[in-house]
């Protein structure tokens, strides 16, 4: 029963592997806080972030083939790249007309020519458009879909609130211009089929941030991108570096002239709350972070909107307190609401950033050569939220509970022995045993008379019977603002749900119920609703 079940296993992986990497029936539209294709299917994006704005080149190209680098994001899982570019590129002649070898002139990078000759030499020659053509187009060979996202106006590193290209009206942020370069963009990629939406600019910020222009210039970017290419959906970002939509919610919707291909965005990273993350309580500071986001943005998935989570990310390189917690949290807020998301990055280092040569870019997915993933360990985290847990099309069961452990990205699987001979441990999320946390507070197999009890501090659960369920120690208390505790009595004593070394699910004492800066994540549960069940 148990090789059979591993077989099973790994043909399911197998299957959801060549979902991700098949292109859906395209175009995409909306249904509601859904995005779907042709035929009505839930398309969860789960994309990357590929930088192409700084030199007006896709980063990376100088290190790695095209074709490389493009099989490697669809092997990772992602079935998207949100892909920058900088207005200028297609508004300005002279850097419109310009090589890649002279976009790598104008700084002086010759080891990036050398590079670039070696590895993709028929780019050298290109234009700075064509070479963003070809990157679009090799991604579409490779089946990952494109969001091409205007990043800023003049090529540079973003971002910072006085750096001229945050908000209209700022030195190199005039709207005339900015509207031309959308028309031009979204024209240029007409019936490139994988290109599948625009986000009309990245990170809205600085002194002149004001609503009334926010609405006036939004909507006609809107309009300019739709009337040029129908088919794609259009993706507006927040204020505030893309962290506040609250004028959503206070004041009047968009007023657009099409329906079905709108779609909010918002960006989600642990320095919007450096000193809480680091020294707060982190059960009372990822619940205060996430009332945040529900009051800025998570309320337009009520109002029937698609939320883009643009940006989100962490350094995967070294040890940081603050993106360690922000993480566990971001992960199961993002895995319960099954959002749409691109992460922040791929790139492993740029050519050129903010003066330094080769800089290593340490929230990147991939190394400093681009040649392997930097933290595989955290691929696999990552892997948990790029499959759906629910939405249209996809599945006729009924909704059920999904128990998901966001520090390991893993879940309670379906045991291959039944119950209750076999350890509890967590597996993979693509095929989840079906829960429900029932009035009574029990944690139950969906339709089944089977129940998780503890049996005491350091010891593993088990899974207890109809009659099992009735005592104390089958009753989990979700304790905590997080709400991510599972708390039950053992003898007088109250245990948490924890796991050890092995992911085996144990109980231990509670942890960081109260006070400062401490570490809960390996006892934070999250109940996830679902819908999606690979039935063996």
């Amino acid at each position: 029963m148990g090789k059979f079940h591993t077989i099973f296993s790994l043909v399911v992986l197998l299957i959801i592997f060549q979902q991700v990497l098949a292109l859906p029936t395209l175009p995409l539209h909306t249904n509601s806080r859904w995005i779907v294709d042709e035929d009505g299917k839930r398309v969860k994006l789960a994309c990357v972030n590929w930088a192409s704005h700084i030199l007006m080149l896709a980063e990376g190209l100088s290190k790695q083939p095209l074709d490389k680098i493009s099989k490697k994001i669809a092997s990772m899982g992602f079935n998207c790249v949100r892909l920058t570019w900088p207005t200028f590129m297609v508004t300005n002649e002279t850097l419109s007309s310009m090589t890649a070898r002279e976009s790598f002139q104008s700084v002086n990078l010759v080891e990036s020519i050398a590079g670039l000759e070696v590895n993709n030499p028929s780019l050298v020659n290109m234009t700075v458009v064509q070479v963003l053509q070809e990157v679009v187009k090799n991604l579409g060979v490779n089946n990952v879909m494109v969001i091409l996202d205007n990043h800023v106006s003049k090529p540079m590193w973003c971002c910072n609130k006085y750096d001229g290209n945050g908000f209209f009206g700022d030195r190199y942020f005039n709207p005339r211009v900015w509207l031309e370069g959308l028309n031009k963009i979204a024209t240029m990629f007409k019936g490139v089929q994988n290109v599948i939406g625009m986000s009309l600019r990245n990170e809205l910020r600085g002194p002149g941030t004001n609503i009334a222009a926010w609405y006036n210039f939004m909507q006609k970017g809107a309009e300019v991108v739709h009337t040029a290419n129908p088919n794609i959906l259009v993706i507006l970002s927040g204020l505030d570096f893309d962290k506040d939509l609250r004028m959503l919610k206070n004041q009047s919707q968009v007023t657009v002239s099409f329906k079905e291909k709108l779609v909010f965005e918002i960006h989600w990273y642990s320095f919007a709350a450096p000193d809480d993350w680091k020294n707060g309580n982190p059960n009372d500071v990822c619940a205060a972070q996430v009332q945040v986001m529900k009051d800025q943005a998570y309320f337009l998935l009520d109002q029937g909107y698609p939320l883009f989570m643009g940006e989100w990310g962490i350094n995967l390189a070294k040890d940081d307190v603050a993106d360690n917690r922000f993480a566990s949290c971001a992960f199961a807020s993002i895995a319960e609401l099954d959002l749409d998301w691109a992460w922040w990055s791929l790139m492993g280092s740029y050519y050129f950033r903010e003066h330094i040569m080769a800089l290593n870019e340490f929230y990147a997915v991939l190394n400093w050569d681009w040649s392997e993933v930097r933290n595989p360990s955290f691929m696999q985290r990552l892997s948990s939220v790029q499959s759906p847990f629910r939405g249209p099309g996809l599945s006729d069961h009924e909704q059920y509970d999904v128990i998901y452990h966001p520090l390991t990205g893993l879940c309670i699987p379906k045991s291959p022995e039944a119950p209750p001979t076999v350890p509890v441990k967590l597996g993979s999320c693509v095929q989840p045993e079906a829960w429900t946390y029932t009035p009574e507070k029990n944690l139950q197999i969906k339709d089944a008379y089977y129940c998780l009890q503890a049996e005491g501090e350091g010891k593993p659960v088990k899974f207890g019977t109809d009659t099992d369920c009735k005592s104390l120690n089958a009753q989990w208390e979700r304790i905590t603002n997080s709400k991510f505790h599972f708390s039950t009595m053992v003898n007088s004593t109250a245990l948490c749900l924890d796991i050890d070394s092995n992911n085996t699910i144990v109980t231990t004492q509670c942890k960081c119920l109260t006070g400062g800066s401490c570490e809960p994540a390996s006892q934070w549960f999250h109940i996830i609703p679902s819908t999606i069940r690979y039935d063996s």
